[in-house]
């Protein structure tokens, strides 16, 4: 049974960002609303101008959430969702975006679903690896092509959002060769046609921080991981990196990549590191995801070791609210950190989670530890929020009540991914250890 007063509905940071939540029978606990206050706490901005972003990976955990929130939060922005629909991609979580804000009928009569006929969202399935493909969608030519141009919107981005990227590190031990393709080749791929198709002949002043003369932004979305382990501390934006696994290794060499076409070419290029995430729509491989539905079920829950590795955890909202400050406030060449100060083991974190799910702690079950199993993660946001003027509104335990929730709400859609081939991989990382 859960605990009714530790949860609480999933919606989002304002009465603009909210997660449809399906209508059950009164077996659910009624919840609070415990969605902290966010008045004056979003970016300001200054009479932009309307952006078109391509947003890679965005079918994803933190894609499809960031997607949500920048078509609710800003109504005269246009996304292009760019997503392989690999094992971690679903369109499922982006049912509502499209029937909100995308193409009614895209093969017949370009009519919108959005009151004013123009389509804010558009959908393409490829990989940021793909040249041709990368290349017709930052020229236009691909919906040109395919005359998904209506009311003759302009559909060149002027914004790229890179969460395409293999992210999970038992996968990246089993098999490296996918991260070196998506991670470091597709990134390539995207900062080059950025390269050609923003900058070209033309010159524009990088170390601007006025928005109408700096129109063009490549944000990397990276990862802690990136630094290494440290026992005591936390890392800044200076520290060395240090990656020890093969997913960790290709997004470092991916951010290396992203510095280098600020520095050689004056890219407009930024650079954010975040700590682990929760929320909804996160795959259950994922420790939260995976903890919350094995409960659900009633299976035991797997912890790497003696379960005392330290993650830093920021609620999945808060990481977008931080990119959007990004987006609007930040420099190119520059790197932020982005976290909550919610250090936690992950034991302390499954016995928590547990208690608030009123589920027995005989659910724990130790295995043999991951390979090179980093042992903490902290990373120091004073920059981000010095500079920016971001900090998170979500604490770990409303952060944890609200993903719960949001699992227990969406039964479906989790089921359907715990079958077949995750089935077949799930036996296969924890059956023997």
């Amino acid at each position: 049974m859960v605990r009714r007063d530790l949860l609480t509905k999933t919606q989002g940071l304002s009465s603009k960002t909210q997660y449809p939540i399906p209508k059950t029978q009164n077996l659910r606990p009624k919840t609070q609303n415990l969605r902290p206050k966010t008045q004056n706490l979003r970016p300001k901005t200054q009479n932009l101008r309307p952006k078109t972003l391509l947003v890679t990976g965005g079918a994803g955990f933190i894609g499809s959430n960031f997607i949500h929130y920048i078509l609710n939060e800003h109504p005269d922005w246009t996304v292009i969702n760019l997503d392989k629909l690999t094992y971690a991609g679903n369109l499922a979580n982006l049912a509502d975006i499209e029937s909100q804000y995308g193409l009614l009928n895209p093969s017949k009569d370009l009519v919108a679903k959005t009151q004013d006929l123009r389509p804010r969202y558009f959908f393409v399935r490829g990989s940021i690896a793909d040249r041709e493909l990368v290349d017709a969608l930052f020229s236009g030519e691909y919906f040109a092509a395919n005359s998904l141009n209506p009311n003759t919107q302009d559909l060149r981005p002027s914004i790229v959002v890179n969460f395409a990227a293999e992210s999970h590190v038992d996968r990246s031990i089993l098999d490296a060769s996918p991260f070196i393709e998506t991670n470091i080749k597709g990134t390539q791929v995207l900062l080059e046609a950025a390269r050609t198709h923003w900058l070209g002949s033309k010159t524009q002043d990088p170390t601007s921080n006025t928005q109408d003369l700096r129109p063009n932004i490549f944000l990397q979305v990276s990862t802690d991981e990136v630094y290494g382990a440290t026992e005591k501390g936390k890392f800044t934006e200076e520290s060395p990196l240090s990656p020890n696994s093969p997913y960790s290794a290709s997004k470092a060499a991916a951010d290396f990549l992203c510095h280098a076409y600020w520095k050689t070419y004056q890219l407009p290029v930024i650079i954010t590191r975040c700590s682990n995430n929760l929320g909804p729509f996160q795959f259950p491989e994922k420790l939260i995801p995976l903890a919350i539905t094995n409960a659900l079920e009633n299976k035991p829950i797997p912890i790497y070791g003696d379960g005392l590795n330290v993650r830093d955890w920021i609620y999945v909202l808060d990481h977008c609210r931080a990119l959007d400050f990004t987006l609007q406030k930040g420099k190119p060449g520059e790197i932020y950190n982005i976290a909550a100060n919610e250090e936690r083991t992950n034991l302390e974190l499954i016995h928590r989670l547990l208690d608030v799910m009123d589920n027995p702690q005989s659910l724990i079950k130790f295995v043999a530890d991951r390979p090179g199993h980093d042992r903490r993660y902290a990373l120091d946001i004073t920059k981000i929020t010095r500079e920016l003027g971001w900090k998170p509104l979500y604490s770990f335990e409303k952060a944890l009540a609200a993903t719960v929730d949001w699992y227990l709400n969406h039964e479906s859609w989790w089921r359907q991914i715990k079958s077949g081939d995750y089935a077949k991989y799930y036996d296969r990382m924890y059956s023997h250890r």
